[in-house]
């Protein structure tokens, strides 16, 4: 949707808090009519794709930048039948459009503070005056098998070093350069595009906390690889991929070790986290704990992103993100499984904790100038490529089209300007690129299903006299201590099939908190083991059930975001053997960041596998 204006041609009058200004439509507007009666098509070519027609007593001209897409909808529900409201909805939606990145970019302003940054805020690329092209799948090429750092030949880590060398020694204003590679994220993460391709000019794009988390970086790695090729003239040029989930491949990679001379060290990077130190991917940012198997944790985070808490495309990719909404959304949609688990917490325990914007790896306006962040999110991309070969009922990517036809602009490797889509992200072999082969069977984390609790080591109940239920607990509530509720099942002792057909998920909506901090906070169901105390079992435990947690990303002036988090039950109430308790007891235990962070709603609801 390119326009500014949405004329309503409707019999209806609505009241509002505040007056709106109403505007005639120009021919120079493109602008929807509302009908409850025509049914949208799909048809680009189609003028009725454009046209949703009311009854026509009275033109009404709704300036969309002023008025919410969500709450238009609620007040065209008295005209149209529920029926008709979902095909509206889905005619007001439209995907995010990234504008030609050269010619409207801004300073980035969000998300780090200006005293004591070691990054520039300008992270707009080059504008070399060229027009953006569509994208074009790679045709007659090898497929480049990116490859696990921790077994990289000797050949391989040299043409890797080779090229990022060849990245470095490029002036900052080529769009190839080090420093522009590593804008590429500061400016698509912390302010450096608005939506006004898409008619709102005054909203920022991110592509954090929503569906659009594993596609975009997809491209972003798809373009980054092959830039690496060309500077080296290497066709078959492939990535490394930080295999942390690997118990092999939990140090970071030696090849990102040593000094200045190495070009593949980064000077911020936290020194208390270097070999043989393993990374923590359930991390709070507080030191080890001496009493758990990191190793072990580790495998079970794992599972946890990509079984227990991604049963479903929104629980693993996100929640929707369309044209319209602000990063600072209602909190309803959700952060997936892997961004706010194990992929944020390599961010924060890479990144150095004495600098006041965790530079580099634990901020995104920074985390571009690590070459390691490349290596580590070639292996969150490639947990999306593991979701799917599980092949498990629910594992398959979204289908809304404002989804499939959210879109990005990136320099290629012959420094002309492409759109690419999502739609075209979701086959690796269609753009030649490909991961070490492996039988998913045989990963370690596929096998470290949290183990069963000891009958013999729990209560038989908890006592619940200090234990409120949500319904009486007034919310939105604050998380600067740690807080416990029962919230009623909506089933008890569902049978296999039953469990087949639907996941009982643990919702936690309307999450808000400073978007300028990191922020951490654990999530524990039933723990029948520490009945009493404040001490809660590790992430190594079945009570476990996630955490959530976000690296900064908001805007300097302290201002609220909001998100929510999924956390799968199925398997916890087997393995805490609490599946027949008609209540489950939630604890939410604050780690970091939370002393302004509220929470709206917590609930549990079964959700269909499709």
């Amino acid at each position: 949707m390119s326009s500014s204006l949405l004329p309503l041609t409707s019999s209806f009058t609505t009241s509002h808090s505040k007056s709106k200004t109403f505007k005639p439509s120009t021919n120079q507007t493109q602008a929807f009519r509302v009908s409850c009666n025509v049914k949208p098509t799909t048809d680009n070519n189609n003028e009725n794709n454009q046209k949703l027609i009311l009854p026509e007593t009275q033109n009404l001209i709704l300036p969309v930048n002023n008025v919410d897409r969500r709450n238009l909808l609620v007040g065209l529900g008295g005209l149209c039948t529920a029926a008709n409201l979902s095909n509206l909805s889905s005619a007001l939606a439209a995907p995010i459009t990234a504008p030609d990145i050269t010619t409207i970019c801004k300073d980035a302003k969000s998300g780090f503070k200006i005293e004591g940054a070691v990054r520039t805020e300008k992270c707009c690329p080059p504008a070399l005056g060229k027009p953006v092209k569509k994208f074009v799948f790679p045709k007659g090429e090898k497929v480049r098998m990116r490859w696990p750092a921790h077994k990289g030949t000797k050949e391989q880590v040299e043409k890797y070093k080779q090229a990022i060398a060849a990245m470095r020694a490029l002036p900052d204003d080529h769009p190839h350069s080090f420093k522009q590679q590593a804008s590429i994220h500061c400016a698509y993460c912390n302010g450096g595009y608005t939506q006004v391709d898409s008619g709102f000019p005054d909203i920022d794009i991110q592509i954090h906390n929503s569906w659009l988390f594993f596609p975009f970086h997809r491209w972003y790695l798809y373009f980054y690889e092959r830039i690496l090729g060309s500077l080296i003239d290497d066709p078959t040029f492939a990535l490394p991929y930080w295999n942390w989930d690997d118990p092999a491949g939990m140090e970071i990679p030696k090849m990102f070790l040593g000094d200045e001379s190495n070009p593949l060290y980064d000077v911020y990077r936290d020194p208390r986290h270097q070999p043989p130190l393993l990374v923590d991917l359930a991390f709070n940012g507080r030191d080890k704990d001496p009493d758990i198997d990191q190793q072990e944790c580790n495998l079970f985070t794992v599972y946890r992103d990509l079984v227990r808490n991604a049963g479903d495309s929104t629980s693993f990719f996100g929640g929707d993100y369309v044209a319209g909404d602000a990063p600072v959304k209602s909190g309803s949609d959700s952060i997936g499984s892997v961004e706010s688990g194990s992929h944020t917490a390599v961010h924060r325990w890479v990144g150095d904790s004495s600098r006041p914007n965790g530079e580099d790896m634990g901020n995104f306006y920074s985390a571009g100038y690590d070459p390691v962040f490349y290596c580590h999110h070639a292996n969150v991309d490639r947990m999306w490529k593991l979701w799917k070969d599980l092949k498990i009922p629910g594992h398959v990517e979204p289908t809304k089209d404002d989804w499939l036809n959210a879109s990005y602009v990136f320099y290629d490797e012959n420094q002309d300007l492409v759109r690419v889509y999502n739609k075209d992200s979701v086959e690796p072999k269609k753009l030649k690129f490909d991961y070490a082969k492996s039988d998913i069977s045989e990963l370690s984390w596929s096998k470290s299903r949290p183990p069963k609790r000891n009958k013999k080591s729990q209560a038989a109940t908890i006592p619940l006299g200090d234990v409120k239920s949500v319904e009486q607990v007034k919310f939105p509530i604050k998380l600067d201590k740690i807080i416990k509720f029962r919230v009623k099942r909506p089933a008890v002792n569902r049978t296999d099939d039953e469990k087949a057909k639907s996941k009982e998920l643990l919702l936690i909506n309307g999450i808000k908190y400073r978007g300028d901090r990191f922020v951490k906070f654990d999530v524990f169901v039933n723990d029948k083991v520490n009945v009493g105390t404040d001490k809660f079992p590790t992430p190594c435990d079945p009570e476990y059930a996630g955490g959530f947690a976000q690296v900064p990303h908001s805007e300097r002036s302290k201002m609220l975001m909001s998100s929510a988090a999924r956390f799968g039950l199925d398997e916890l109430l087997d393995d805490t053997n609490t599946e027949g308790d008609e209540y489950a007891v939630v604890a939410l235990v604050p780690r970091t960041g939370t002393e302004d962070l509220t929470i709206k709603d917590i609930k549990i609801e079964l959700v269909p596998v499709v």
